[in-house]
């Protein structure tokens, strides 16, 4: 199926684009975003989760939460590309919330296709909050080696072990969590708050997000938890990851937006040397790049996006080229944002820095630029061979 004009981006995406921007001015500008994040400014304080449960609360009776529910489990059921446009005004707000990962649950969820698995996305069509557990200590999801263990008996399990890497998991109301078996990986829903689980805050840069690793002790899994029998979660996983590296492309796109526009608006209002630092070409030049880089990035998310909802078989490849892009985006936008902010941009009152360490947070997430180039190059020229020099 061929894709749409203009991506199927049309009158409801610009409605609900139009709608989000208002919310986020009235509910989380920069000002309200740097009191709820950024009134600690201690290197060594504790790990913190905040944000506002209200403007949550708020999100969630818009529906937001649930766009990308199918309405069979009482959703939205919207196309990809308006997920997609959601998510880049959050990102644009740097909004800590638990909208991205909730969203990312909600396609493995939708990838699993087993009637358990849609009872849990009907618990996200009533507002409760997920995150995907299923990274290993090294830090891939692909693998089918996991931390974590599941022992069956009977139709039971018994989960042992540790998810690394977990975001936003202490705004979570249930884990996916990816989980070995002899047969190979299993997904299994986990409350957050069940016997034998313990969240380990990490200590991470980015203010506007909390992550941890999360341990299993002994947690009793029954079969209404099972999401994907074992042997089928990396299956299920692989279906997703399109979606999911689509939607943190969004963020990021969203987020590199605001610094191009907070940068752009200094360089015309700070004055050096007579002129606005914007009239030198050696700040006006980086600039302009910052702006195409980002078009550039925001034409494969929603390349992506589209694939998604009418090429899904061209999904996967088109989502590493957007998360690519978005990743070598977000690296350079950050450091012209820092750059040509001059002595400020630095600084820890500088609402700069709270993009920058969204951006460098997201830039790695499920694989940075080089590492999503380096599968494509798989797709496209096909393995290297082993003992070949690039390997040596």
């Amino acid at each position: 199926m061929a894709q749409p004009k203009d991506f199927g981006y049309g009158m409801e995406e610009q409605l609900l684009v139009t709608e989000a921007k208002k919310f986020f001015k009235k509910y989380n500008d920069e000002l309200k975003l740097m009191e709820l994040v950024g009134s600690n400014p201690d290197p060594h304080r504790k790990p913190e989760c905040l944000w506002d449960r209200n403007t949550w609360k708020k999100m969630t009776e818009l529906g937001w939460s649930t766009l990308a529910v199918p309405r069979e489990a009482g959703g939205e059921g919207m196309q990809a590309v308006t997920v997609a446009a959601l998510m880049e005004e959050a990102g644009r707000a740097g909004l800590p919330s638990p909208l991205l990962s909730t969203v990312n649950s909600t396609y493995v969820l939708c990838a699993c296709k087993t009637p358990r698995a849609m009872e849990f996305l009907k618990k996200i069509a009533e507002n409760q909050t997920a995150t995907l557990a299923v990274t290993n200590r090294k830090g891939s999801w692909e693998s089918k080696d996991t931390d974590v263990t599941a022992v069956f008996s009977g139709q039971d399990a018994i989960l042992n072990g540790s998810a690394w890497y977990v975001q936003d998991p202490g705004k979570s109301d249930f884990f996916i969590v990816s989980a070995s078996t002899e047969k190979g990986p299993g997904l299994y829903a986990v409350l957050a708050d069940a016997p034998g689980v313990t969240i380990v805050p990490d200590s991470i840069l980015d203010l506007t997000r909390d992550q941890a690793h999360i341990l299993f002790k002994d947690v009793k899994i029954t079969k209404e938890a099972i999401l994907a029998e074992p042997g089928k979660g990396d299956m299920v996983l692989d279906g997703a990851m399109p979606a999911i590296l689509t939607m943190l492309s969004a963020d990021m796109c969203g987020a590199g937006e605001w610094q191009l526009q907070t940068t752009a608006e200094y360089a015309r209002t700070r004055v050096q040397f007579d002129r606005p630092i914007g009239f030198f070409q050696a700040v006006k030049h980086p600039i302009v790049n910052m702006m195409i880089m980002i078009d550039c990035a925001r034409s494969h998310m929603f390349n992506a996006a589209c694939a998604l909802d009418h090429e899904p078989d061209q999904a996967p490849v088109f989502a590493r080229m957007a998360k690519a892009s978005a990743s070598d985006m977000a690296g350079f936008c950050s450091g012209r944002s820092v750059q040509y902010h001059g002595g400020m941009g630095f600084t820890w009152e500088c609402f700069v820095q709270l993009y920058f360490k969204r951006q460098i947070h997201s830039q790695v997430l499920y694989g940075d630029g080089r590492y999503h180039r380096a599968k494509l190059a798989d797709v496209f020229i096909g393995p290297v061979p082993s003992g070949s020099p690039s390997q040596q």
